[in-house]
């Protein structure tokens, strides 16, 4: 009796990368293209999107300041480390391993959790509701990049 866990395990190594014409045929012929979305593309977009949120936040909630800076800073808790995180992969120009993004990434998630707790700490007339929000807004960020390739 043969294990077929044991076939699955053994297929997976026998993995055939598609050929130019492959890849064209099942993605479209733009499949080599690079992209056009660079990390600091992400980063301005973030910012806009963060600015926006921000301005909607002091027109439309009453009181508007404690509102509108909180909505900010709940936009900054994405952009910064993700600039930080961009600044770092341009530093290391062609020369990242898996490793290096594990660093950054690890980095980046720091850098974030420090800023929450920092708000939280300090900041306290702070507009939870607010924040969460436009940090929210500025994290889908990625999802419309990678829609925009």
């Amino acid at each position: 009796m043969q294990d077929d866990a044991w076939d699955a395990g053994q297929q997976d190594n026998n993995i055939v990368p598609l050929t130019r014409a492959e890849a064209e045929k099942l993605f479209g012929p733009n499949v080599s293209r690079p992209s056009r979305v660079t990390p600091f593309k992400v980063v301005i977009a973030q910012m806009v999107l963060s600015l926006g949120a921000t301005l909607l936040w002091w027109l439309f909630y009453k009181p508007p300041g404690d509102a509108a800076l909180s909505a900010f800073l709940g936009g900054a808790i994405c952009w910064v480390p993700s600039a930080l995180f961009a600044a770092r992969l341009k530093k290391l120009s062609g020369a990242q391993t898996a490793m290096s993004w594990m660093i950054g990434e690890a980095l980046k998630m720091g850098t974030t959790i420090a800023m929450f707790v920092a708000i939280a700490f300090w900041y306290h007339d702070v507009r939870w509701i607010p924040l969460l929000v436009t940090y929210l807004i500025a994290l889908k960020t990625y999802w419309i990049a990678l829609a925009w390739r």
